[in-house]
């Protein structure tokens, strides 16, 4: 059997990043007593959310679903002294985004047109970054630095050498690269107040570990 004497380190990695980009993510909610009445409903009223941000410079194609649903509603009601439940209808939630490069002004313009539109969205401001794997390139370059220059000192102070590395071990988790300067949802009808929102988001701060073991000898 190959006796091979090997150290493990986990190394860390903690950056900030600047938020570059704004991301509106927008909720259509409807109801109808029929499932397919709610379906076409929810196509009905995302075609005319897309239609008010075609106006605003975005392709069709660069409004995304990040969600939809389309579920039973029910009433309760009392039938010889016992409640029961009956089916009044059907439900959509549809949940779409749009990102663009952080702009208070263009931002400004699409919440004015947002507050006339017919189809009345709810609506969050958040903001990211547009180039996520740079940014976990960086932490994952850090992170094996990190455990590199960890191993190296346990092993002079164990009278040993680093050799070869034996094993890898990273989560892939993804990290969340999204700030949210505001808690609550934005209702489309009152944006017009928030028109001239000068919104400058702190920066965004992650972490990530990784775990190496490498061979010693000596």
């Amino acid at each position: 059997m190959e006796n091979v004497k090997t150290i493990r380190v986990t190394g860390k990695s903690k950056i900030r990043v600047r938020p570059d980009t704004t991301r509106l993510t927008l909720t259509l909610e409807g109801a109808d007593p029929r499932y397919a009445g709610a379906v076409e409903a929810s196509g009905r009223d995302t075609g005319v959310l897309k239609d008010v941000l075609a106006e605003q410079g975005f392709g069709r194609d660069e409004v995304k679903t990040l969600s939809f649903g389309v579920e039973p509603r029910y009433e309760s009601y009392q039938e010889n002294g016992a409640y029961r439940q009956r089916l009044t209808g059907y439900q959509f939630r549809h949940t779409l985004k749009v990102e663009f490069p952080s702009d208070n002004g263009r931002l400004g313009r699409i919440l004015s047109a947002l507050s006339s539109c017919p189809v009345d969205p709810e609506i969050h401001i958040s903001f990211t970054v547009s180039d996520p794997e740079n940014v976990k390139n960086e932490l994952l370059s850090g992170a094996v630095a990190d455990a590199r220059e960890k191993a190296a000192v346990l092993a002079n102070a164990a009278g040993v050498e680093l050799a070869g590395v034996r094993s890898v071990d990273y989560s892939w988790a993804e990290a969340e690269l999204v700030v949210r300067p505001m808690a609550r949802a934005l209702n489309a009808k009152l944006c017009a107040d928030e028109a001239a929102v000068d919104l400058t988001p702190d920066d965004i701060e992650t972490e990530d570990t990784v775990t190496v073991v490498w061979e010693i000898v000596g």
